[in-house]
């Protein structure tokens, strides 16, 4: 009866309607929403072992930049300051990609 094509049609759905979907805007500029991540537990190379991926939204552009597994927050600013901020400006978002895995530390 569950394989049934006229049961499948015919029953009565437990759950709730989702709602109606929603276009996301329109982005007009590049380097102005971004999504980060983190690409972690590599092999050292150079006293470092973590690439920091800035993704541009827009024009599907990736920026790496080589870091260290355990950083402060001030050392992450300034690492997003020399390398993103000086070449495109202030983004107007930042997504934050990291998932459920937080193996990075931070002082």
């Amino acid at each position: 009866m569950d394989g049934c094509d006229l049961y499948q049609r015919m029953k009565n759905r437990m759950e709730t309607p989702v709602g109606k979907l929603m276009l996301n805007n329109v982005l007009k500029r590049p380097w102005t929403h971004l999504m980060v991540d983190f690409m972690t537990k590599l092999l050292l190379v150079v006293r470092k072992n973590v690439i920091l991926v800035v993704y541009d939204r827009l024009f599907k552009i990736t920026h790496f930049v080589a870091t260290i597994e355990v950083i402060s927050v001030k050392g992450l600013v300034r690492l997003f300051r020399g390398n993103m901020w000086k070449l495109h400006g202030l983004p107007k978002s930042v997504i934050l990609n990291r998932g459920g895995d937080c193996s990075l530390q931070w002082i």
